[in-house]
C-alpha cells in the first residue's frame, strides 16, 4: 500500500511543476522580447544566434526557477489532495504526514540534483559560451556590445563611454573616450557624436566623431595640449576582442569549482574579491539545498489549508519563498562587505527555512494548526522590521 501511494504521490508532482517551469520560462522570454526585436530587427542579427544567447542565459535563471517551482508542485499537489479529501482517506487507513515525506522528499533531492548540476556546471559553461559568442558577434555588429551610460572596457587601453545609441541611425551621442595606447600619451576625446564603421578585412572599426575636442597629456613632458576637431577617426581594433574571449582571464562567474578554490588559496588578503569568490561557491550548494526545505514547508501547509482556505496557504507558501529570497539577497550583501561571514550569509536562509519545516511538519503531525499566534506575530515582525529599514533608507 505504502508503494502505491508513495508513486502515486510522486506522479501527481510531476506536471504542476512541468507546469511552473514552463511557465516561469516563458516569463523570462516575455522579459527579453524586446531586446530579441532588437537585436533582429535594428542589428540584423540572426534568430538563431539571439536564442543561443537566451539558451547560454538559462542557466543563470534556472537556479531560482527549478526550487521554486519544486515549492509549488508540492504545494498545489496537496493543495489538491486535501481539497479532494484524499488526504483525509489517507489518514482514515492510518497514514500519518510522516509516512507522505518519502515521495516528496525524493523529488526534492532530484531538483536538488538538477539544480546542483546548473550551478556546479551550466551557469560557468553558459557565461563562458555566452563570453565568446557575444565576441564573435561582435565582430560583424560592435554596436551590439557597446552599453548606453556604461564605461566599455573591450579594446585594450581604450576607454568608451557613450550616452546613448541611436538604434535607427546607429549614431553614438556624447561620446568620451581615454586612448592611453600611445608611448607616454594619454588622448581624452570628447565629441558630441560618432558613428561605427566597420572594416571586416582588417577586423577592426573605424569611429568616426564630429564636433568634438582632443586633450593630449604628455606624462614624460608633463605638459597638455588641447585640439578642437570637426571630423576625427579613432581606430578600433576587435583583433584583441576575438581573441581575449578566449584568453582573458575568467570572472568568478565562469569558474569551475577547483578554479574557485585555487583562486581562494592563491589570494594573498581576503578582499571583497575574496569574499564573492567565497559566496559564489558555497552558492552552488546551498540555492539547490533549497528544493529540500521548501518542499518540506508545502507539505503541511497543503494538507493543512482547507478548502476554502486553498488560497491562503498559496499566498503563504509564497510569501515564505519571498522570505528566503530576502534572506539569500541580504546574506549576499553582507557577505560581500565582509560584515557577516560569507559562510554564514549563505547557509542562513536554509537553515531558517529549514527550522520552520520542521516546526509546520511536527505540529501537523500532531494535527496542530500552523497558523500560531507566535508564529503570526513572528511574520509580522520580521516584515515590519524590513519595511521600517526601507522607509529610513528612502
Amino acid at each position: 500500500m505504502n508503494n502505491v501511494t508513495n508513486r502515486y504521490i510522486f506522479m501527481e508532482l510531476l506536471p504542476p511543476f512541468l507546469i511552473n517551469v514552463g511557465f516561469l520560462l516563458f516569463i523570462f522570454l516575455m522579459t527579453k522580447i524586446l531586446d530579441i526585436t532588437n537585436y533582429i530587427v535594428n542589428y540584423k542579427i540572426g534568430l538563431t544566434v539571439v536564442l543561443s544567447m537566451l539558451f547560454f542565459s538559462m542557466p543563470q535563471f534556472l537556479q531560482f526557477v527549478i526550487p521554486m517551482s519544486v515549492m509549488l508542485a508540492v504545494l498545489l499537489t496537496f493543495l489538491r489532495m486535501s481539497g479532494d479529501n484524499e488526504i483525509t482517506a489517507l489518514k482514515a487507513s492510518g497514514f500519518s504526514i510522516y509516512q507522505l515525506l518519502p515521495p516528496v522528499v525524493l523529488f526534492c533531492v532530484i531538483g536538488t540534483l538538477l539544480t546542483m548540476f546548473l550551478t556546479i556546471y551550466g551557469i560557468p559553461w553558459g557565461n563562458l559560451s555566452l563570453r565568446g559568442l557575444t565576441a564573435r558577434v561582435a565582430a560583424s555588429s560592435f554596436e551590439i556590445g557597446l552599453k548606453e551610460r556604461t564605461f566599455n572596457d573591450n579594446f585594450k587601453d581604450v576607454m568608451l563611454y557613450v550616452s546613448k545609441i541611436d538604434a535607427g541611425s546607429k549614431e553614438l551621442m556624447d561620446v568620451f573616450i581615454e586612448d592611453k595606447r600611445g608611448e607616454d600619451m594619454i588622448n581624452t576625446i570628447v565629441s558630441s557624436r560618432g558613428k561605427l564603421i566597420s572594416d571586416s578585412e582588417n577586423l577592426s572599426f573605424r569611429l568616426r566623431l564630429w564636433d568634438g575636442t582632443i586633450n593630449q597629456v604628455d606624462i614624460k613632458n608633463r605638459s597638455v595640449n588641447s585640439i578642437q576637431f570637426e571630423t576625427y577617426d579613432v581606430r578600433l581594433s576587435i583583433k584583441e576582442l576575438i581573441q581575449g574571449a578566449g584568453d582573458r582571464r575568467k570572472n568568478r562567474r565562469e569558474m569551475s569549482l577547483g578554479e574557485m578554490r585555487d583562486f581562494m588559496k592563491t589570494s594573498e588578503k581576503k578582499d571583497r574579491a575574496y569574499n564573492k569568490t567565497l559566496l559564489d561557491y558555497h552558492k552552488k550548494f546551498s540555492i539547490p539545498l533549497a528544493s529540500v526545505v521548501l518542499g518540506l514547508i508545502a507539505v503541511p501547509l497543503g494538507i493543512q489549508s482547507e478548502v476554502r482556505k486553498r488560497s491562503s496557504g498559496l499566498a503563504f507558501g509564497l510569501a515564505l519563498f519571498l522570505m528566503y529570497y530576502i534572506l539569500l539577497t541580504t546574506g549576499t550583501g553582507l557577505g560581500k562587505s565582509g560584515k557577516l561571514p560569507p559562510l554564514l550569509g549563505m547557509w542562513a536562509p536554509n537553515l531558517v527555512m529549514g527550522i520552520i519545516a520542521a516546526i509546520f511538519i511536527f505540529r501537523a503531525g500532531r494535527e496542530r494548526p500552523l497558523w500560531a499566534d507566535s508564529l503570526k506575530r513572528a511574520a509580522s515582525h520580521f516584515f515590519g522590521t524590513l519595511i521600517k529599514r526601507r522607509d529610513q533608507k528612502e
